[in-house]
C-alpha cells in the first residue's frame, strides 16, 4: 500500500525532545515501512525515517527562534501534499483540521487521527461542518464530545517493543513525573503526592512560553520549599528509559480530559507501575491492580504508592507488550485503511474487529483486552471481552 504520512511540523519526527505527536507519527511510519508498505513522511527536514521523506520545513519549527507563526509553513505542506496526492493510496493526516478544505473532495482516501482534547466550544461547529471526513480517535473517551461525524474507529497509541528496555528492579526510590509543566498536568499534586508519601520527586518537563508564569509563581517555589524534590528539565529518548525503570512509580495527576497520554505506557514499557488520576484516557490505558491504579485525589494516590512497590513489573511489561506495541499500532492502522478505501464507516452495525489495545468505537460492548494470566479474576474472558 503507498500511504502518505503528514506530520505537524513543530517538532521533528522523531521529536529529540519532547513531542507527543510527533514521536507517534514517527513510530507508526517505521513500522509500517517495516511491514513492507511504501510510505511517504511529510515532516521537518531534520526528521530521521526509513521512509521516502518529504522536508517541508529546514528543521523543528519549535527549535527555530526565527519562527513566530508556525500556521504558513503547515499551509506550504498541505499545498506540497495536494500537487502529489494522486501519488498514494491513502493520505494519512496528523494536524487536526488544516487540510479539510483541500481534502474534501476526496474523503475516499484521506484519513486524520486527532491527537488533540476535543471539548473545545469551537470545534463543535467546525466538524458539524464537514461531517463526512474519515477520522480516527485515540481513545474512546477523547471523542465523547464530538458531533455525529464518520468515525472509522480508535486505535490506541503504541510504542516500538525495544525502545524502553524492562527494568526487573529499580535502582531509585524516587517517584516519577514526565511531560510538560502546565496545570493541567498536575505537576503541583505530584508535589504534594511525593511530600506526603515520604519519597523524592524527579520532575523531567518542558516548559512551553504560555506556561511561565505559572512555572514561576506556582512551580519554582514548590519545588524550592521541597528539598526532596527535583527539576530535571527536558529528556531524551535514551535518559527516559534510565528515569523512569528506576522510578518506584510514574505519577501522572492529571485534572483534564487527556485524550491518551504516551507517558503512562512508556512507564508500563519499563515494568513501572503508574498512578494516575481518573481523567480521559486513563481507565482505557491503565488496569486498575495490575499496570498500576487509577485514583480519584492526592490521598488515593499516596496510599497507591504503598501498594505499587508490591505489584508485578513483569505484568506490567506484559500489559505493555500485548496491548500497546507500534505493531499492534500499524495493523490497528492498516484495517482503518483497507476499511476507508472499501468505503466501510461505523454505524451501530458495523464495528472495526477489536484487537489487543483496541476499542471498538460507538459499540456498547467496549472490549479492553488484559492478559489472561492476569485478568480473568476481574470478570474478562480470555480473549478480553467483558463478561
Amino acid at each position: 500500500m503507498k500511504i502518505a504520512q503528514i506530520a505537524p511540523l513543530a517538532e521533528s519526527c522523531p521529536p529529540k525532545l519532547y513531542g507527543g505527536t510527533e514521536r507517534i507519527v514517527s513510530f507508526l511510519t517505521e513500522e509500517l515501512v517495516r511491514q513492507g508498505h511504501d510510505v511517504t513522511l511529510f515532516a521537518s527536514g531534520d526528521s530521521l525515517t526509513n521512509a521516502t521523506l518529504v522536508p517541508c520545513s529546514k528543521q523543528a519549527l519549535r527549535l527555530d527562534p526565527s519562527v513566530k507563526d508556525m500556521v504558513p509553513y503547515h499551509i506550504m505542506m498541505i499545498d506540497e501534499v495536494r500537487r502529489r496526492m494522486r501519488d498514494f493510496d491513502v493520505l494519512h493526516f496528523h494536524i487536526d483540521h488544516l487540510h479539510y478544505p483541500i481534502v474534501r473532495s476526496h474523503p475516499g482516501r484521506i484519513l486524520t487521527t486527532l491527537h488533540g482534547r476535543l471539548d473545545l466550544p469551537d470545534l463543535l461547529p467546525f466538524y458539524s461542518a464537514f461531517p463526512e471526513l474519515p477520522l480516527v480517535s485515540i481513545s474512546e473517551s477523547q471523542r465523547r464530545p464530538m458531533p455525529p461525524v464518520n468515525w472509522l474507529g480508535t486505535v490506541l497509541h503504541g510504542l516500538p517493543r525495544d525502545l524502553l528496555p524492562y527494568r526487573n528492579a529499580p535502582s531509585g526510590d524516587y517517584l516519577a513525573f514526565l511531560g510538560r509543566i502546565s496545570p493541567e498536568k498536575g505537576p503541583e499534586k505530584a508535589i504534594e503526592i511525593a511530600v506526603k508519601a515520604g519519597l523524592p520527586l524527579k520532575i523531567a518537563a518542558k516548559i512551553d512560553a504560555a506556561d511561565r508564569q505559572y512555572w514561576t509563581q506556582v512551580i519554582e517555589p514548590l519545588i524550592s520549599a521541597h528539598p526532596n524534590v527535583e527539576f530535571v528539565g527536558e529528556i531524551n529518548e535514551q535518559q527516559k528509559a534510565d528515569f523512569l525503570g528506576n522510578a518506584v512509580a510514574l505519577l501522572f495527576p492529571i485534572c483534564w480530559p487527556e485524550p491518551f497520554g504516551l507517558v503512562m505506557i512508556e512507564a508500563m514499557s519499563c515494568g513501572t507501575p503508574v498512578i494516575a488520576f481518573d481523567h480521559g484516557s486513563v481507565p482505557e490505558v491503565i488496569d486498575h491492580g495490575i499496570s498500576g491504579f487509577v485514583v480519584r485525589n492526592a490521598d488515593q494516590a499516596v496510599a497507591a504508592v504503598r501498594d505499587a512497590v508490591r505489584l508485578d513489573r513483569l505484568a506490567i511489561r506484559q500489559q505493555f507488550e500485548y496491548r500497546f506495541t507500534a505493531e499492534r499500532m500499524a495493523r490497528d492502522y492498516v484495517t482503518a485503511y483497507r476499511r476507508l478505501l472499501a468505503g466501510r464507516f461505523e454505524t451501530s452495525s458495523t464495528k472495526m474487529p477489536a484487537a489487543p489495545g483496541y476499542l471498538r468505537a460507538g459499540s456498547d460492548e467496549i472490549r479492553l483486552p488484559v492478559l489472561p494470566s492476569v485478568g480473568l479474576d476481574r470478570g474478562l474472558s480470555p480473549d478480553g471481552a467483558i463478561a
